[in-house]
């Protein structure tokens, strides 16, 4: 009897540390270090001022039309360095005109499909869709949408699976679209993949957002590319600037994924592999 009493408690022991794992499993929003480190994002704009010699030995573009998309209660300004490093690097980079970005209200993603469509009449081109942060649940849903009309989707440090609280923006999602971020029945669909070459470029240090929610599921057409970076600076980030221009280099119907092997090892080092593990809690 004693060893069937002690044989039970041994397993009642492992269920409870299991369960323990599993809610230690659960991802949250970023903590207060992280978002301490977004205060870096200055720095990340001066690094790509003074990269600029190296930024310029990435990949050309072949002049076909980019619309860029600003992340949650931003505007155009935010992604004007994106857009001039992309214009230098030979493509034709729209700004989405569209204000303030106060989420996916009525009418807005109507009026971007419309404007893709548009973009891709003009330029007889198919249009490849940047979205920075909420910026990217645009890009990911109007490839969903129109894919003929759309050649790739790159977003940045965009949340597009797991809980939509685990991040610390969802308090400002809600006050400026007026909707309940758990009732929102417009974040139904989101994890699932773009059927186009689809690039989330993501960062393990970011204060807002949690890493995990931004991990595409890669297929042949859709990979993940780890940075160093804040949520406020990847637009801005000198490796992730690098990163869009070699997606977008990319010739249409031989899209690759992307190569962090380099000669050097340097490509090996700024990029980091998204399938590693690490025993850090912070990251």
């Amino acid at each position: 009897m004693a060893q069937l009493l002690n044989f039970s408690d041994a397993v009642s022991r492992l269920k409870a540390i299991r369960d323990r794992a599993g809610k230690q499993e659960e991802v949250k929003a970023p903590g207060w270090f992280l978002l301490t480190l977004e205060g870096r994002a200055p720095w990340e704009l001066w690094a790509s001022l003074v990269s600029r010699p190296l930024l310029s030995q990435a990949p050309k573009g072949d002049g076909h039309p980019v619309l860029v998309f600003p992340g949650l209660a931003t505007g155009d300004m935010t992604t004007l360095v994106l857009r001039n490093f992309l214009r230098d690097r030979g493509y034709v980079p729209y700004a989405w005109e569209q204000g303030l970005n106060r989420g996916p209200r009525p009418g807005v993603i109507e009026a971007c499909v419309e404007r893709v469509q548009q973009l891709r009449a003009e330029h007889g081109q198919n249009v490849s869709l940047v979205g920075w942060s909420l910026g990217g649940i645009y890009a990911r849903e109007i490839a969903k949408t129109i894919p003929d009309a759309v050649r790739s989707v790159i977003t940045l440090g965009t949340p597009f699976s797991g809980s939509p609280r685990a991040n610390n923006a969802w308090r400002l999602y809600e006050f400026t679209s007026g909707q309940s971020i758990a009732n929102d029945p417009r974040l139904v669909g989101l994890k699932q993949t773009p059927p186009v070459p689809t690039t989330s470029i993501y960062s393990r240090t970011d204060g807002i957002v949690a890493w995990q929610c931004c991990v595409e599921k890669e297929t042949e057409r859709s990979e993940n590319i780890e940075v160093h970076a804040s949520h406020f600076g990847i637009g801005v980030n000198p490796t992730a600037l690098y990163a869009v221009a070699d997606r977008l280099a990319q010739p249409e119907g031989g899209w690759e994924r992307f190569d962090r092997h380099g000669i050097t090892g340097l490509k090996k080092l700024l990029y980091l592999d998204p399938s590693r593990r690490t025993g850090f809690g912070l990251f």
